[in-house]
């Protein structure tokens, strides 16, 4: 494809490696023109939260990274990892060395109930127990008391079940994953025996997705129980399940009746699946003690019922409180932002500063659409982006780079004192905590430290 006035590559920043960074810069190497894709990424690691999100006892689901292996094999890609786009480079001084930069950077942060008594000690957030358990440096010296009885999960998303999940689970199930060496460690010391995972709306309405709710029907050293009493559904909710979009939560249902016909075998830990239950405060002393919930009924039409508390309300022991009940995108410097969606603006993946685009700069993944869908969600999502970015560039009206070479932008970096991890210092990091990994029987043993990745990369 001609670009207007230019004889070289198009050069292109993605800013994240998570899913989103790499189905752009898949979408990026398969397009019309010559192109070299450069993704950042502040950690030494790649893959963002197939890394650090995804529960170690999901091996399969990991196994996406091959096929972001493939696109890092190609030509034109190169991997800037340990950069830190906003302290160790600008955003602005990032396009002068990119004809595009494409942010890829997520939802970084986590949404807040905005209850009393929140900030308890004991009261924590799903987004920080699931990156402490997955080896994330950033939350590596993060202390969960597990020392209770009775723990709380508040949402009933995909990440609530795999807190529940690995709450529930027997240490031993999860020794042989990758789950970081610290947290089995306190799992293992764990002395939660109930968890309840609580939503304020109804079966018809829970986020999980089948599988995950099979899963939970089959933990080996749990209970779990589902009030057959919830299962009883309004006329709305019957119709929400009568609708094809609707088929995943059908067969939600089905399986939760499943559920709630068995009867409980006497396992070490039970887990009880709640429903029309909002926390309104978290009371105790210095830490959590206890949640008083208010039941709800709800209102509305098929396809947008809500919950309505009824005024009933009732305290429920608790000793460890986890949210999940969404996370948030993080505003970035010189960028618009939503704060109300907690994205940045966006038509078919342009930026959008009001109804102006900001040609050049374009998004994808949770930043675009906020935390919806699942891994492969994000492929059809940078798919649209790219196309905006190569229709602009055939267009001509692509901000073109200063400097359009990849040893400039590294020149800068190294000058700064930055130690830049290319793919082959990945790769080392990579096959070094592999062989951790072996000696403890083990798929992988992550470093949890960046200095220690780094010294792994031979930086």
């Amino acid at each position: 494809m001609d670009r207007p006035g230019c004889d070289r590559p198009l050069r292109v920043a993605v800013v994240g490696s998570g899913p989103g960074g790499f189905y752009a810069a898949e979408a990026l190497l398969d397009g019309p023109g010559p192109v070299e894709v450069d993704v950042y990424d502040r950690l030494p690691a790649p893959f963002g939260l197939v890394r650090y999100g995804v529960a170690p006892d999901h091996p399969k689901i990991r196994g996406i990274t091959a096929r972001y292996e493939k696109t890092a094999a190609r030509d034109g890609f190169a991997f800037f990892g340990n950069v830190d786009v906003g302290r160790d480079i600008d955003l602005d001084t990032l396009r002068r060395f990119y004809d595009a930069v494409v942010l890829a950077t997520g939802a970084q942060t986590d949404r807040r109930l905005n209850i009393p008594g929140e900030d308890l000690r004991a009261s924590y957030t799903a987004t920080e127990f699931v990156a402490w358990y997955n080896g994330h440096p950033d939350f590596v010296d993060r202390a969960f008391d597990l020392s209770g009885e009775v723990a709380m999960v508040i949402g009933q998303g995909n990440v609530a079940v795999d807190v529940a999940r690995i709450l529930c689970r027997e240490p031993d199930e999860l020794a042989g994953t990758d789950i970081a060496a610290h947290a089995l460690e306190v799992l293992r010391g764990s002395r939660i025996r109930r968890v309840h995972m609580v939503g304020r709306r109804g079966p018809a309405q829970a986020a999980f997705t089948p599988p995950e709710v099979k899963e939970l029907a089959e933990l080996p050293a749990c209970d779990v129980v589902v009030d057959p009493a919830a299962l009883e559904l309004d006329a709305a909710s019957r119709a929400e399940l009568e609708r094809r979009d609707r088929r995943d939560a059908a067969r939600n249902v089905e399986r939760l009746r499943e559920i709630a016909a068995r009867e409980p075998r006497g396992r070490a830990r039970t887990l009880c699946i709640d429903f029309f239950t909002s926390p309104r405060e978290i009371v105790g002393g210095e830490r959590v003690e206890g949640v008083v919930f208010e039941r709800n009924r709800l209102v509305g039409e098929p396809g947008a019922l809500r919950a309505e508390g009824t005024g009933e309300r009732f305290v429920a022991r608790c000793d460890a409180f986890f949210r999940s009940v969404g996370y948030r995108g993080v505003p970035i410097p010189g960028v618009p932002f939503d704060d109300t969606r907690a994205v940045i603006p966006s038509v078919e993946g342009r930026v959008v500063d009001g109804e102006a685009p900001a040609f050049g700069l374009y998004c994808v993944g949770w930043i675009k659409r906020g935390p919806s869908g699942v891994i492969g969600t994000n492929k059809p999502d940078a798919i649209e982006t790219v196309r905006s970015l190569w229709t602009d560039a055939q267009a001509g009206v692509l901000p073109r780079a200063e400097c359009p070479a990849r040893g400039d932008v590294l020149a800068l970096l190294r000058e700064r004192g930055v130690r830049v991890v290319d793919w082959a210092a990945w790769k080392r990091i990579d096959a070094a905590e592999i062989e951790r990994g072996r000696a403890a029987g083990k798929p992988r043993e992550k470093f949890v430290r960046v200095e220690d990745m780094l010294a792994a990369a031979g930086l």
